[in-house]
């Protein structure tokens, strides 16, 4: 639910020195301004590779390379076509002067020496109390191979069967860690886990970082199938006592679709759609502009939406097959115990939509749980607004309650 968000959000540290011969080289940050919000943009530049990626912070947008078409020791002029985006700028001593374009929308900004850092006080820092494998899992229908972390509880011994999770990440391309706006929510859930008698096994989207396979064209059915090859992957290798899937977003919707077939013990979904998808997006979008300062809703109707989305990602199959998606068959078929998760801050995947569904067509089971948190947004950590903007500026990765939360009912008979 977050592959769009740069096109939609766009529309309505430590100092560097340098002599002045070094021309570009190096990080540049500078703000653009767009109406009520301040957006935070970084240029890498290297100068040897002619080469320039940029960062839009608080969209999570990170390392988007860029068509170079002047790169001096004075002068910059770069691209992203598909996003008819432009970036041209004068250096001066330390500072670019620039204007960013995209579409009718023209900014001018200053660009100083240096990047961008963060505090990530959740995030585990090595050498870690239990122990961790690197690992690889064929989905042989694809012939794709999934790289990813075995993280083994504290104090494992091979004949302990602890519960593992198979964690699975949200849509758009992302590592193991599921590592978005400078958070790493997976890396801290599967430390968090470990320390508390769980395994759990993250990987990385495939064609991306160590995983193969190509990711363009690729749908929700088709991360299903990676997701189920981890599922196996975990079952036959006997270690474990159950083999659930903890998926966050999409991931958590991969979660019903593969409950729906009985390939998995347990499911511990935050914020996976249950619902239509095309009536959650138009809630989304009309939350999301509303949030960054709209009067009013950008859209009346599902099918607005998404012909406004089908217009934002032109030819993207992920996106014809996702709206089109119904999880509520999924959900009605889902006869494991599942721990779904939401919060009321939440604009991506609103409770008051999902919700609704999950309690309509989620079979009883004595260990479900339906919750959603007071004051988390989609990423369940603290947002008063749930504004995604905000999300990279917020210390806290993942809320202390949600992770007991996870580990409790887990470990629960």
């Amino acid at each position: 639910m977050r592959r769009f968000l740069f096109l939609v959000l766009l529309l309505p540290f430590l100092p560097f020195t340098h002599a002045d011969g070094q021309g570009m080289a190096g990080p540049w940050k500078g703000k653009l301004k767009t109406g009520p919000q301040e957006l935070t943009m970084v240029l890498h530049i290297d100068d040897g590779k002619k080469s320039v990626a940029m960062d839009i912070i608080e969209q999570g947008a990170a390392g988007m390379e860029m068509e170079v078409k002047c790169l001096t020791d004075d002068s910059l002029k770069v691209s992203i076509p598909k996003l008819m985006l432009t970036f041209s700028g004068k250096r001066t001593g330390d500072k670019i002067n620039g204007t960013f374009v995209q579409g009718l929308q023209a900014l001018k900004v200053e660009m100083e020496r240096g990047d961008v850092s963060f505090n990530r006080p959740q995030e585990p820092i090595p050498p870690y109390p239990y122990q961790t494998e690197e690992v690889f899992f064929d989905n042989p229908s694809a012939n794709v191979t999934l790289a990813g972390t075995l993280t083994y509880p504290v104090g494992y011994k091979k004949k302990k069967r602890p519960p593992v999770v198979l964690m699975v990440t949200g849509s758009g391309a992302e590592n193991r860690d599921e590592e978005i706006f400078h958070h790493k929510p997976f890396l801290v859930i599967a430390d968090w886990l470990a320390r508390h008698g769980i395994a759990s096994l993250r990987y990385d989207d495939r064609g991306f970082a160590k995983s193969t396979g190509i990711y363009e064209g690729a749908t929700t059915q088709d991360f299903a199938d990676d997701a189920e090859a981890g599922i196996r992957y975990l079952k036959n290798l006997g270690k474990f006592s159950s083999v659930g899937l903890l998926g966050h977003s999409e991931g958590g919707a991969i979660g019903y679709m593969l409950a729906a077939k009985d390939a998995i013990d347990f499911l511990v979904s935050m914020a996976g759609p249950a619902c239509r998808i095309d009536t959650m997006m138009m809630v989304q979008l009309n939350l999301i502009s509303r949030s960054q300062g709209a009067a009013q809703d950008m859209f009346k109707t599902p099918e607005d939406a998404c012909k406004y989305l089908m217009a934002s990602a032109p030819g993207s199959k992920w996106m014809e097959y996702f709206l089109k998606m119904d999880l509520r068959p999924y959900v009605a078929k889902t006869h494991c115990p599942v721990l779904a998760l939401g919060a009321q801050n939440d604009l991506n995947v609103p409770p008051s939509v999902n919700h609704v569904a999950l309690e309509q067509y989620l079979p009883e089971n004595k260990r479900n749980i339906i919750r959603a948190y007071p004051g988390l947004s989609h990423l369940f950590h603290h947002n008063p607004t749930g504004n995604p903007v905000l999300a990279s500026q917020i210390e806290e990765t993942i809320s202390p309650e949600v992770l007991q939360d996870i580990s409790d009912w887990i470990l629960k008979d």
